[in-house]
Formats: C-alpha cells, sequence, structure tokens
C-alpha cells in the first residue's frame, strides 16, 4: 500500500486527491527551477519573473475564456488581488535566489505557509507537526554555515509573506469560482502588473530562444502548479496545505542532486525525513470535506453548504495539462 493510498483510508479520498495535487504542484515548480540555472545570465531576475507571469496569463486565459457572469463582485476582487498577491511572490523569489542559494531562499520562503499553519491549527497536533517541520528547514538549510545575504534574506522573507497570502486567497477563489476560471483572471492580472513593473527594461533584450525557453518554463511554473494549487486547495484545509508545503525544501534537494549534482549530506537527509514525515502527517487531518465553511467562512453569494463543480476543475485541469 503506497502512502497516498494509506491517506485515503484515513483521511478520505479527497483530502489524498488534494496532496497528490499539491505534490505535483512542488515538483513542477522545482524542476521548472532546477532548469533555470542559466536563465539568470540571460535575462534579469525580475524580467524572469515577468516572462513568466506574462506566458502563464496567456495559457490559461484563452482555453479557460473567463467571463464577467462567471464571477460575483467579492470573487472578482479576490481574483485581481490574488494576481497581484502571485506577481509579487514570485518577482521577491527570483530576486531573492540571485542572492541567496536557492535551498535557503526555499526554505525562508516556506516559513509563509508554516505560519498559515500555525495560525489555523487546532490543539496541538498540527502545531506539533508544523514544529517538525520547521526543524526540518533549519536543517537542509544549516544557517549556521557561511555569511548572510541580508538583502537576499529580506527578499525570501517577503516571498513568504506573499505566499501566506496567495494560499488564503487562492482557497478563497478557489470556492468563489467554478473551474480555473478564477485562476485565469488572477495569472492575467499578474502578466499586467509584471509587465508594468519588469516588462519596459526586458523586452528590448528578448530573443526568439528566451521567449520559447519562457514558454516551457511557464508551463511548469506558475501555470501547471498554480492550477494544482487551487483544485488542492477546494480538498484540503488552509492549514493542513500549509504544513504540507513543508516537503518543497526536500523536493528542491533531490532536484538539486538528480539534476545538478548538488548530493545532500547526512544532515539534510535528516531534514528531508523531517519535513516530509510533517507532511504527511498534516494530510491525515486536512481533508475540507464537512469542514469547508470552517476554512474560509461561506463564498459571497453561494449557500454556504455548497461545493464547487468538481468536475468543471477536471475539465480545465485537463486542458491545462493537454
Amino acid at each position: 500500500m503506497t502512502v497516498l493510498d494509506r491517506i485515503s483510508v484515513q483521511a478520505g479520498p479527497r483530502a489524498a486527491g488534494g496532496a497528490a495535487m499539491a505534490l505535483g504542484s512542488m515538483t513542477s515548480v522545482q524542476l521548472s527551477l532546477a532548469l533555470s540555472a542559466d536563465q539568470f545570465d540571460r535575462i534579469s531576475p525580475i524580467g524572469a519573473a515577468w516572462l513568466r507571469m506574462a506566458w502563464g496569463g496567456l495559457l490559461l486565459l484563452v482555453p479557460a475564456r473567463p467571463r464577467r457572469a462567471d464571477f460575483t463582485r467579492a470573487g472578482f476582487r479576490v481574483c485581481v488581488v490574488l494576481g497581484l498577491v502571485s506577481a509579487a511572490m514570485m518577482t521577491f523569489f527570483m530576486l531573492a535566489v540571485a542572492r541567496i542559494p536557492l535551498g535557503t531562499a526555499s526554505a525562508l520562503e516556506f516559513l509563509g505557509p508554516l505560519g498559515v499553519s500555525l495560525y489555523g491549527a487546532r490543539g496541538s497536533g498540527l502545531r506539533r507537526w508544523s514544529g517538525l517541520a520547521a526543524a526540518g528547514v533549519v536543517l537542509l538549510t544549516r544557517p549556521w554555515h557561511g555569511g548572510t545575504d541580508l538583502a537576499g534574506i529580506a527578499l525570501a522573507l517577503g516571498a513568504g509573506a506573499c505566499w501566506a497570502g496567495y494560499i488564503l486567497l487562492t482557497q478563497r477563489a478557489g470556492d468563489e469560482v467554478d473551474g480555473l476560471k478564477g485562476l485565469a483572471v488572477s495569472l492575467t492580472v499578474a502578466g499586467i502588473a509584471s509587465t508594468a513593473v519588469a516588462g519596459p527594461g526586458v523586452i528590448g533584450g528578448l530573443t526568439p530562444s528566451l521567449l520559447a525557453v519562457g514558454l516551457g518554463l511557464a508551463a511548469l511554473a506558475p501555470l501547471i502548479p498554480f492550477s494544482l494549487e487551487l483544485l488542492a486547495l477546494r480538498r484540503l484545509t488552509a492549514s493542513s496545505f500549509g504544513t504540507l508545503m513543508s516537503v518543497e525544501p526536500a523536493i528542491a534537494m533531490a532536484m538539486g542532486a538528480v539534476l545538478l549534482g548538488q548530493v545532500p549530506g547526512p544532515t539534510a537527509a535528516i531534514g528531508a525525513a523531517c519535513v516530509i514525515g510533517a507532511g504527511i502527517a498534516a494530510v491525515r487531518t486536512g481533508d475540507r470535506t464537512g469542514d469547508r465553511t470552517a476554512a474560509v467562512g461561506p463564498p459571497s453569494g453561494r449557500p454556504a453548504t455548497s461545493l464547487p463543480a468538481l468536475d468543471d476543475g477536471r475539465a480545465a485541469a485537463d486542458r491545462v495539462s493537454g
């Protein structure tokens, strides 16, 4: 019996499905970052963030075809704010990675989801697993080694704060709007915001090869992971999802070992075990079934007991992945 099979038995198939989507999202993000090792030499970090957001909005806007009638006024506002937060999150993180190691930046950014998990934890269970995840992050990054870049740390922490807001806003957007139409609006807003900030300084230096690479990387991040996270947050509580994100530094370490030859030492391996254990434990208590309104409140304009149309979400996900 696999790990996800055990989760299905203990927490229900919705939580297991949400966990699989979250893991797929994290894998896609880290694969994209590993494949971007030489992109900063050709385009600035802020330019790389802009290129991904701009492509991501275009890639999802056409198949999703959102219409004004698909949104309540509150739902549309949530999607717009989500787009602005998403643009800031990716821009801050790209700037951080240009100054400090990827593993350190990922671990510092994880403090955002960890904060969501601690804030939303009920009782000592999730708090205990969040503490284990935090210990794993420390072991993975070993902050006692080497010097520190205060600007890079500040940027990574800023990305973490945006990530915390992103989790809560994505869950609300998923509750307010069926399918991936809300995400199509938020990614379009993110692309427009990124263009206003970074576009004028980098558009002149773009080449066909950079555009092609940017298109592929935009599919890996943000398009696929943001889509999977929106669908995952329909199945998991925000607190459980935040703790599950603790697995991401371990995934980053694995990608570094396989694709970049960065083999972890014993301390990092122990840290990976801690964060993976915390993530699995979080999923066991994280099914949103029966507790939908407790996490985010009743969606505007909908009955408190209604669930989003999951068939629409699966169809939209199939269009994206296909």
